[in-house]
């Protein structure tokens, strides 16, 4: 990988993670059209983990308070607060990913990295994107959220092992499906994705190690930097404008971009 490579791939990372518009297809699609060869998956680890950087720093201070309280409340007869029950809701939504990740992770990476499944997958979970965003009654916040509502999103968050499908865009979703607001929905979603990044990245990077093939460790790091800077930034300015915008240039971002796949897909 040359460093323009890991330049555009690392700030296309940082910009489309926590936007519902999904980072692992542009992550595919991008060396596709610009004609790199694919980057790998441990590459696409790299910049996934320079995301996770940006959203524990932007939300350092919220996390450190719900791990202070979530401690606090383990012993018997401890104060349950909103921050406590907010760590329990986050580990309830992770553990479907844990037992499908580890179940699917093959078949993701062999088979479902083609233009024809990012193409529909785009468009479809744009268009649930928009149904909810318009139709959802939008009247709680993430703190009102309850076990079961947390394992619907779990279970929703899935469906991002999908390429296309966006990790952020369906858990923001299955959110305002349940009457979160924007914000909140938002919120709960950057929240949810440190469990998840953490433990695909901590896997990755293991196998790695572990592995005798050399690894160009520069240009993963030099990846997760720049990716680290552009997801802060992005994450910053869509909770500030996402209550006013809505998700309306999202999806119809996801249906252009859905459309010239599609072509892209019978041309070939």
């Amino acid at each position: 990988m040359d460093s323009l490579q890991i330049l555009i791939l690392a700030l296309v990372q940082g910009l489309t993670e926590f936007l519902p518009i999904s980072s692992s297809a542009h992550l595919i699609l991008t060396p596709m059209l610009l004609g790199y060869h694919d980057q790998g998956l441990a590459f696409d680890v790299a910049v996934h983990l320079g995301s996770l950087l940006a959203v524990t720093t932007y939300f350092r201070h919220e996390l450190v308070h719900m791990a202070g309280d979530f401690f606090r409340s383990l012993p018997r007869g401890g104060k349950k607060t909103g921050n406590s029950r907010m760590v329990w809701m986050i580990i309830i939504a992770t553990l479907p990913i844990m037992l499908a990740g580890e179940l699917f992770i093959t078949v993701v990476e062999h088979d479902l990295r083609s233009v024809g499944v990012i193409a529909t997958t785009t468009i479809l979970f744009g268009l649930l994107l928009l149904w909810y965003d318009r139709r959802g009654a939008q009247n709680r916040d993430e703190y009102t959220t309850r076990w079961k509502d947390a394992l619907i999103i779990g279970l929703f968050q899935v469906l991002a092992l999908i390429p296309g499908t966006s990790r952020s865009g369906i858990t923001m979703t299955a959110g305002m499906m349940l009457g979160l607001t924007r914000e909140a929905a938002s919120r709960f979603s950057f929240l949810l994705s440190i469990p998840t990044i953490l433990m695909s990245g901590s896997m990755v990077t293991l196998e790695l190690v572990l592995n005798p093939t050399p690894v160009n460790w520069l240009a993963m790091a030099s990846g997760a930097l720049l990716s680290f800077a552009s997801a802060y930034l992005c994450i910053h300015y869509f909770l500030q404008l996402i209550s006013r915008i809505g998700m309306l240039p999202f999806v119809i971002y996801r249906m252009l971009l859905g459309g010239v796949l599609v072509w892209i897909w019978m041309a070939h």
